[in-house]
C-alpha cells in the first residue's frame, strides 16, 4: 500500500504544504495522513507521547512506522489533528492504551557461536572469481563533480548489479569512496531515477570523497513484494537466501572499485542507514577491505535464521564504528536493538562510538553530516 500512497504525500524534504495539495486521500476521504507533518496521538509510550504518520523531512516509511517524541517536543515537523468522537464509548478501549516498542530478546544473554561455525557461516558469502565484465552506462557532469551509472555482473545466476558512482571535483584522486546501504525506503521504491541526482548532491562528494550506491537484490528496480515483506529479516530459508546475494552485491560493489585506479582501495568505509544500518553488524564482519563504518539510526532486528542473524556475528566485528540513535526511536529501539548493537560490537572500546540525540527514528542532518566527516577524516585520513 505504501509504494503508491507516499509518492503522493509530501514527504519532498522542502516544509510543510497547504491542506489537499498533495494527492494522497484515505479511503476516509482525509488528506495529508503521510507527511506534511507528524500528528500526535492521544497514547502515552514508554518515553513521552505517540507521533506518528511522518513529516515532510522523515523518510517515507515513517507513514507507516509508529513513532514518540517527548510531549514537548517542539520541532518544526510536528502538528495535530482534531477528531470528534461521535459515540465515544463504542470505541475500543485498546484504542487508547499505552503504546509500547516491539519485542526484543535480550541481546545480552544470546551467547556467540564459537569460531568453528562462525567461519561456516562467513564463507556462505564467498563466490568464484571471474571477469565483472563491467561497463559505465553513462557519465554525467555535476556541480561538486560527476556521477556514472555503472553495471557489472553479480555472483550469482545471470543477474546485473547497477550502481550510481559520485565523485568529487575538490579533492585528487585516487579517492576515498563511501558505500551505502539504504533504508527500507529503497526497497518499496520501485524506480531508481532520482538517484542520480541523489548521488551528485551528496554531503560525501561535496566533502571530497567518492560516493557508491548500488542497486542490491531487493532494492528499487531489483525488488518485489515477495522481497519487500521480508526485506527486514524473517526466520525463513527465503530470507537466507535473498540476504546472501545482498552481501554478495556489495561485496562485488568493492571488487569493482578495486579495479579503478581514481578509487583508494585501501580507504574504504560503510555507510548504512536504518535497514542498511541493521547491516552494520554483519557486512563488515565478513568484508575485511572495510576500514570504517558508521551507522545511522541502526541496531539490532534479529528476525532471521542463525547463519544469517545480526547476533551471529556483531562480535566479529573489529573496524571502527560510529552509531547515531535517536533516544526515542521506536523503529529501532535505544535501549532495547541500539545501544546492545553498540555494547556487542568486536570494535575496541577506543574505536567505537555512539551519539544520542533526544529524537526518534531521525537524526539532523548537520549533526549526521558533522560527525560522520569526523568519523571519516579520524579513521581513513582527511581528503586530499
Amino acid at each position: 500500500f505504501a509504494e503508491f500512497f507516499t509518492p503522493q504525500c509530501n514527504f519532498k524534504g522542502k516544509g510543510p504544504e497547504r491542506v489537499g495539495e498533495n494527492s494522497a486521500i484515505t479511503a476516509y476521504g482525509v488528506s495529508d495522513m503521510g507527511g506534511n507533518v507528524r500528528e500526535w496521538c492521544f497514547n502515552k509510550t514508554q518515553d513521552g507521547r505517540l507521533i506518528r504518520g511522518g513529516a515532510w523531512d522523515d523518510v517515507s516509511y515513517m507513514f507507516e512506522d509508529r513513532s514518540q517524541r517527548h510531549p514537548f517536543d517542539r520541532a518544526a515537523g510536528n502538528g495535530f489533528r482534531c477528531a470528534v468522537y461521535d459515540r465515544p464509548e463504542l470505541a475500543a478501549k485498546s484504542v487508547f492504551d499505552l503504546v509500547g516498542p516491539a519485542e526484543f530478546p535480550d541481546y545480552y544473554k544470546v551467547e556467540p557461536v564459537p569460531d568453528s561455525v562462525f567461519r561456516v557461516y562467513k564463507n556462505q558469502f564467498s563466490y568464484d572469481k571471474r571477469d565483472l565484465n563491467a561497463r559505465v552506462e553513462w557519465r554525467h557532469a555535476a556541480k561538486d563533480g560527476s556521477v556514472e551509472k555503472i553495471s557489472f555482473d553479480a555472483a550469482y545466476e545471470n543477474e546485473r548489479v547497477v550502481a550510481y558512482l559520485g565523485l568529487p571535483k575538490n579533492a585528487s584522486p585516487p579517492y576515498q569512496a563511501v558505500i551505502y546501504s539504504p533504508g527500507s525506503e529503497a526497497a518499496m521504491n520501485r524506480s531508481s531515477k532520482d538517484l542520480e541526482d541523489r548521488v551528485a548532491k551528496d554531503f560525501i562528494v561535496k566533502n571530497g570523497r567518492a560516493f557508491l550506491f548500488p542497486i542490491y537484490k531487493g532494492t528499487f528496480e531489483r525488488g518485489n513484494e515477495a522481497l519487500l515483506e521480508i526485506h527486514t529479516g524473517a526466520p525463513t530459508y527465503e530470507y537466507t537466501d535473498f540476504f546472501i546475494k545482498f552481501v554478495k552485491d556489495f561485496k562485488k560493489c568493492i571488487d569493482y572499485l578495486e579495479t579503478r585506479p581514481d578509487i583508494d582501495g585501501d580507504k574504504l568505509a560503510f555507510l548504512g542507514f536504518s535497514w542498511g544500518g541493521l547491516y552494520g553488524a554483519i557486512i563488515p564482519a565478513v568484508e575485511d577491505r572495510l576500514k570504517a563504518s558508521v551507522l545511522k539510526v541502526g541496531g539490532f532486528f534479529s528476525r532471521a535464521r542463525p547463519e544469517v542473524d545480526d547476533i551471529s556475528y556483531v562480535r566479529r566485528v573489529k573496524i571502527p564504528t560510529l552509531m547515531l540513535s535517536g533516544r526515542y526511536d521506536m523503529t529501532v529501539p535505544y535501549e532495547l536493538s541500539a545501544k546492545p548493537m553498540f555494547d556487542l560490537l568486536g570494535t575496541p572500546p577506543a574505536l567505537k562510538e555512539m551519539k544520542l540525540y533526544d529524537t526518534d527514528h531521525f537524526i539532523p542532518e548537520a549533526e549526521f553530516v558533522k560527525e560522520t566527516l569526523r568519523w571519516l577524516d579520524k579513521h581513513l585520513g582527511p581528503v586530499k
